[in-house]
């Protein structure tokens, strides 16, 4: 007498065997097996993981989350997913229902053929079908129309050669891709975020069901427009679900309740600009990685929409965020209403050339503290005042008289600002800005004047967030990066904007301007810029980890009555780095900062000495100038420690001071030829003050 468990493995074997002989039977009726596997050609694999050219282009931010996708030439909707991204109880319940014995056959199912035949055979009607996950990829690769012996034969041959030439988790990939789902959506990746705003990482039962019932019959049973006989198709899957064990009664239960959506969402369209932009610079990639953060870009483009959109219909803006570690730029506003003609919504305005207005002053007084020329401390006037031909105003007019560098930087005053151009040189300052990467535009045929100070060039807002991130860095200026991974920078003293101690001094000042009103005082470094005839707001600051940038205006440049940026841009500024976290900065003075007020300084930094005349025989001197080491010199100093550097002014009037980065080495020096004091290696500025006010500065390196 045989055994039971032996009844059941001879029942299951002779199962199989006659599903293979009827399986045999269908081949050779369908023209011979052998002939037929010979006459076909190789399976093209161009959808398969390895070859993207038929799928969406998508660009995602630094997390892998979806910022925006693109249709396909044909105009559908395929996104790339694979099994990890998708619910692994949607799988479940995709092989349960649709071929439970998909992870041990080999592209056929030589059971399911024969059930679905008989059960044709006793009812009359298709019941059931025989077709495997494998064998409805081998038909998404192939489409063909009609349902003969031949078409079925050719899927189950495809589906075996699928099955030698993938493993089962590469044919789920495909299936998960390029299954349809109503419409122009195919993938399930595609159904996810049209139907449930989602990516389909984590789904309830009664979405899993949907998506398992509606590729079956994409158009008849679209949940825009057939969503009755959807339901009924849901609620078939969560029944075998139930049976299947995969779901609890009451899981069951709250799935049939679950309502069916009704319309087709929009995919996401955040940072648009930079996408548009990513696509453009590689056309060939399908997938792009961004720098930006999602998060951060949607919460700056609902700021930009609060604040800009009520100011009036032609008005935009832009905002950009920038890390100071890696120059990679975490968000990208380029602009409002993408599809606005009023707004010109599909210029990325980040990218545009504007007026800064005063935006670009914190870099003459940088240059300025650089060369020794002025400390924040140092007093100048605030008087009208005559530059040849140029007589620049306040921007209210009127004049404070005596001023410290901090006060006139901080309140944003013009005549101290452009009497320190005057000094550091027009082409200076456009030279240094170019070479720590701004592109500026002159106006044409146009020679760098002292009205470059107050926003007689143009600059693009990315250049200026570039510049500003320089200053959080120490002077040093590092390229921005929009794609993820973020290279690492690569300090380079020809990128440097300014010294260490300069930048920390811009910074510093720039840390005490006065606050909106919807801000407090002392916690970001920024400043305001408003153009010529109020047509540019402009505010950059940076906390201890970014940088941001913000500007307003008209992208046709039109003048805008009242756009004044402490009143616009500003408020824009602090809640930016509200809605991102801000972190005050407090980085300590380098430790040659002087931090004294004006009686504490060396003397020839408590004024512009503009007060001094000149003698006869200082005029008959020349200028004072740097004879040695001359700019550029490699200099050997001799001995460890401290060491001494051999310097020789010519011209100009005594008592001397000279400064190595900014700091005093040796003051009321009333010989034109000294040593001072150097420490350390590498690059130094060496700058020498006379007793007029005058100054020479030139760079050596020290070894």
């Amino acid at each position: 007498m045989s055994r039971p468990g032996a009844r059941t493995t001879l029942t299951a074997r002779l199962a199989r065997t006659v599903a293979g002989v009827a399986l045999a039977g269908l081949l050779v009726a369908g023209g011979g097996l052998a002939g037929f596997w010979r006459a076909l050609p190789p399976l093209d694999l161009g959808d398969s993981n390895d070859h993207l050219s038929s799928r969406s282009v998508t660009v995602s931010d630094r997390q892998g989350r979806l910022l925006r996708a693109f249709t396909t030439e044909e105009g559908r909707w395929r996104l790339p997913v694979g099994v990890a991204d998708v619910d692994p109880r949607l799988i479940a319940l995709l092989t349960a229902y649709e071929d439970k014995r998909f992870a041990t056959h080999a592209g056929v199912d030589p059971l399911a053929i024969l059930r679905a035949g008989w059960q044709m055979l006793v009812s009359g009607r298709v019941v059931s079908g025989g077709s495997t996950l494998s064998m409805q990829v081998a038909r998404l690769l192939e489409p063909r129309s009609g349902r003969s012996v031949q078409a079925k034969l050719r899927q189950a041959l495809r589906a075996i050669e699928l099955e030698q030439r993938l493993d089962k988790r590469g044919i789920l990939d495909l299936y998960l891709t390029l299954a349809p789902y109503g419409g122009n959506l195919e993938g399930i990746r595609a159904a996810t975020w049209s139907y449930f705003g989602k990516e389909p990482r984590r789904l309830t039962l009664a979405e899993r069901a949907l998506l398992v019932a509606l590729p079956q019959a994409p158009e008849s049973r679209r949940p825009d427009r057939h969503g009755a006989a959807l339901a009924r198709a849901r609620a078939a899957v969560i029944g075998r679900a139930l049976a299947a064990g995969l779901a609890t009664a009451d899981e069951a239960q709250q799935a049939l309740a679950e309502p069916l959506p009704n319309a087709r969402q929009l995919f996401p369209l955040l940072a648009a600009h930079a996408a548009e932009r990513a696509v453009a610079e590689k056309p060939a990639l399908k997938e792009h990685r961004l720098s930006i953060d999602a998060h951060w870009q949607a919460a700056l483009e609902g700021l930009a929409r609060e604040r800009i959109e009520p100011m009036g219909p032609k008005l935009s803006g832009a905002i950009l965020v920038v890390e100071h570690a890696t120059g990679a730029v975490r968000a990208h506003v380029g602009g409002l209403g993408l599809m606005s003609r009023e707004r010109a919504g599909a210029l990325d305005l980040a990218q545009a050339v504007r007026s800064p207005g005063s935006a670009l002053k914190p870099f003459i007084y940088a240059l300025a503290f650089e060369q020794g020329i002025a400390h924040p401390e140092t007093m100048l006037e605030d008087r009208p005042n005559r530059f040849g031909a140029y007589a620049p105003e306040n921007f209210d007019l009127g004049f404070l008289g005596n001023v410290t560098a901090r006060q006139a930087l901080q309140q944003s005053l013009n005549l101290p600002a452009i009497e320190l151009l005057a000094e550091v040189g027009p082409q200076r300052l456009l030279s240094r800005l170019g070479s720590a990467g701004a592109q500026l535009v002159l106006p044409r045929d146009g020679a760098p004047g002292l009205a470059i100070g107050l926003g007689g060039v143009g600059i693009r807002l990315a250049d200026l967030a570039r510049l500003y991130g320089a200053l959080a860095r120490g002077g040093q200026s590092i390229p921005l990066q929009w794609r993820e991974p973020a290279a690492s920078p690569q300090d380079d003293d020809e990128r440097r904007l300014t010294d260490l101690l300069a930048a920390w001094y811009v910074s510093d000042v720039l840390r005490g301007a006065p606050a909106p009103a919807n801000a407090l005082n002392g916690r970001i470094a920024y400043k305001t810029g408003t153009s010529y005839g109020y047509r540019d707001a402009w505010a950059i600051g940076h906390d201890r980890r970014h940088t941001i940038a913000v500007w307003v205006g008209r992208p046709d440049n039109a003048s805008v009555p009242g756009l004044v940026a402490r009143q616009v841009a500003a408020p824009i500024l602090f809640d930016a780095f509200a809605r991102i976290g801000m972190e005050p900065d407090t980085t300590p003075p380098p430790r040659d900062a002087i931090t004294g007020r004006n009686a504490s300084l060396p003397a020839p930094l408590r004024h512009l000495r503009r007060d001094i005349p000149k003698t006869m025989s200082a005029s008959m001197r020349g200028p004072v100038r740097i004879a040695f080491p001359p700019d550029g010199a490699v200099v050997d100093l001799a001995g460890g420690g401290l060491r001494e550097l051999a310097v020789k002014a010519l011209g100009g009037v005594a008592p001397m001071t000279w400064l190595i980065d900014g700091a005093p080495v040796a003051q009321h020096v009333s010989r034109r030829d000294t040593t001072l004091p150097a420490t350390g290696s590498g690059f130094a500025r060496v700058s020498v003050i006379d007793a007029s006010g005058a100054s020479d500065s030139v760079t050596v390196r020290l070894q």
